[in-house]
């Protein structure tokens, strides 16, 4: 083999390598992103079942109760009911740019309220 074809083959070789390197640096930063979004997306649906526990206590002792912006962490809770009977509450979870949004249906039997569904809004 002669010292150019060595060089060419060389060349050839470092290509590649550089090529799946920078793939695979691409994979590790954009699954890393995914985490995180995941993570918050996730954070923001605990802040909306969180709002909606709280909009449940608040109902059991307030039948005339009729929502409000919860603090939760770093995120809010947005309440709100509608209807007598049945009820629906929706508690919107908010984490920074993230939302996601929990329905609950139910009817109060004397003191006893009865929750009918309970569901994530997409």
């Amino acid at each position: 083999m002669k010292s150019g074809q060595t060089i060419v083959m060389l060349l050839v070789f470092m290509a590649i390598a550089i090529t799946v390197t920078t793939a695979s640096v691409f994979l590790s930063i954009s699954n890393s992103q995914n985490s995180s979004r995941l993570q918050i997306s996730n954070e923001a649906l605990a802040v909306a079942e969180s709002g909606m526990e709280n909009a449940l206590l608040r109902l059991l002792r307030d039948p005339s109760y009729t929502g409000e912006t919860l603090p939760v962490g770093d995120g809010n809770a947005t309440i709100s009911l509608a209807g007598s009977s049945p009820v629906v509450i929706t508690s919107v979870g908010r984490m920074g740019n993230y939302v996601r949004t929990v329905r609950v249906t139910g009817s109060f039997a004397g003191v006893i309220f009865n929750i009918n569904s309970w569901t994530q809004v997409y």
